[in-house]
This record gives structure tokens, C-alpha cells and sequence, in this order.
């Protein structure tokens, strides 16, 4: 799998952004446990622009964890692009839209999945996005704001035509929030339409090796995204690259895990 020049390798396993869990150090200890790709917390573009400290230190990536994408937030399209141009010097490997966060207050003020009520503004957003910067652009969203408005295969081809290199689908609706189950088979739809040709990352439920190496066979996506499922369990992407590749998956003793989770205090 491939995000624009960045090449991911087969059946890449990537770490989902995770607000107060993927610092710098969480991220680290994932890509040593064999993340292939992490994301930042979410970066408010609002906040950025204001040169908000808390905000602007999350734009720190260190060389250990790359490839890396920040992920940024906004309602407005003049903020979202110059918060993009601001991302950008901070070099990450991808500029990520969060088009997916579920929480009120984010979505009720029409950022993250609020935006999936606004499907012209969201291409707007993305599509300026796209243009004023020249590293790979991607997106994160949800299957549609509740069950009667399950847009994502339609949605898929409107953000592939405004140039994203890659597209992450969490199975659920805003509505669901993080309850029920993911929808892998509408994620599955959405890799079936022979029109999509850039790469589909599959997120929600994935917290074993068998249900990430399920999720590549059966369903057929690009890549994994793990999140929930790593808190306070890093280690679990080396039993998910493990399981995806047919080897044995590791026995991870509790002192191994003890040593792991103290590195991130």
C-alpha cells in the first residue's frame, strides 16, 4: 500500500489518532511495536493559528516513529488551509483531515463528523486543502451521520476526486458514536467500487490478530487501523503483524508488558 511516494508495504497495521493517547512517546512505542504508520492527536486548525501552545506541541514528530501524519480539525476553509500550510512546515509525511470525531464538542460545532451534515463544505474543505500543499493529503470519516444517511460510497469518490491519496473509513455513523459494532461490509462496498483507486484504510473493532488479518482477507481493504485496542496494549500490533503473515503470534509476558507501558510515563 502506498500513500502517494510513501510506500507502506503489504497489509500495513497503522495507529489510529486518539486524542490524550498518541503523544510522541505513545506513537514511538507503537512504531517500535510494529505500527507501520501513527497519526498525531487531533490539531485543532483554530487553535493552531492562534499559536495555542498545547496545540502547536503536537505538531512534534520525531524520526524513530515516521512515516507520520498530523491530524487537523476544522469548520472553516480559509483555517483548515492555513492550519495546513502551518502543518507543513512542521514536515510531517501526511497532512490528515478529521472528518470522523464523533464527540459533541467537536461535531456539534460542525467539525469532525459534524461535517458529514455538510458534505459540500467538507469537499471544500478538502479539496483547498489539497491544493495549498504539496505533501500527500488523506482523510478519516465515518460511514455517514446516522443509519438513514449511510453516504460513505457515494461520499468515497467525491473526497477521491478532490485528491486525496488515501481514505480511512470507521464502520459506524456519527449517531453510533463508539457503540454496536462496525460495519465492515459497508466498508467492504465502498473497496468494491472499481472507480476508487486510491487506498482503503479499514478502522473500528479490530483488537486481535485474527480480526486485522480477517479484516485484509475478508474485506478486503488496504490497510488496518488499529485504536482503542492499543491503550495501555501496544504490543498489540506485533501479534497483528504476526497473525496477518501466517507466524505464530508472540507471547508477551507480563514483564515484557510492565517494561513497555513504563517507557511511556
Amino acid at each position: 500500500m502506498k500513500i502517494g511516494d510513501i510506500q507502506l508495504g503489504q497489509h500495513p497495521v497503522l495507529l489510529a489518532p486518539m486524542e490524550d493517547v498518541t503523544d510522541e512517546s505513545f506513537r514511538l512505542i507503537c512504531k517500535e511495536q510494529g505500527a507501520d504508520f501513527t497519526y498525531t492527536e487531533f490539531v485543532s486548525a483554530d487553535a493552531l493559528i492562534r499559536n495555542i501552545a498545547a496545540t502547536t506541541r503536537k505538531l512534534n514528530i520525531r524520526p524513530a516513529e515516521r512515516p507520520a501524519a498530523i491530524q487537523i480539525y476544522g469548520r472553516d476553509t480559509q483555517s483548515m488551509v492555513e492550519a495546513a500550510r502551518i502543518v507543513e512546515q512542521a514536515q510531517p509525511d501526511v497532512i490528515d483531515i478529521n472528518f470522523g470525531c464523533p464527540v459533541k464538542k467537536v461535531a456539534g460545532k460542525g467539525a469532525g463528523a459534524g461535517m458529514l451534515r455538510d458534505i459540500p463544505k467538507m469537499l471544500e474543505i478538502t479539496s483547498a486543502v489539497v491544493k495549498a500543499v504539496n505533501i500527500p493529503v488523506t482523510v478519516k470519516t465515518r460511514t455517514g451521520w446516522d443509519a438513514d444517511h449511510r453516504i460513505i460510497a457515494t461520499l468515497a469518490e467525491q473526497l477521491q476526486d478532490c485528491g486525496i491519496k488515501a481514505l480511512t473509513v470507521h464502520g459506524r455513523t456519527r449517531a453510533q458514536m463508539y457503540t454496536g459494532r462496525a460495519d465492515w461490509e459497508m466498508i467492504a462496498r465502498v473497496k468494491e467500487n472499481p472507480r476508487l483507486t486510491i487506498p482503503l484504510i479499514g478502522n473500528g473493532d479490530i483488537t486481535t490478530g485474527q480480526e486485522a488479518r480477517e479484516a485484509f482477507d475478508r474485506y478486503g481493504v488496504d490497510g488496518v487501523m488499529v485504536g482503542r485496542a492499543s491503550i495501555g496494549a501496544p504490543w498489540i500490533f506485533r501479534s497483528m503483524k504476526a497473525a496477518i503473515t501466517g507466524e505464530d503470534e508472540p507471547v508477551i509476558t507480563y514483564a515484557e508488558q510492565f517494561a513497555i507501558l513504563r517507557r511511556q510515563i
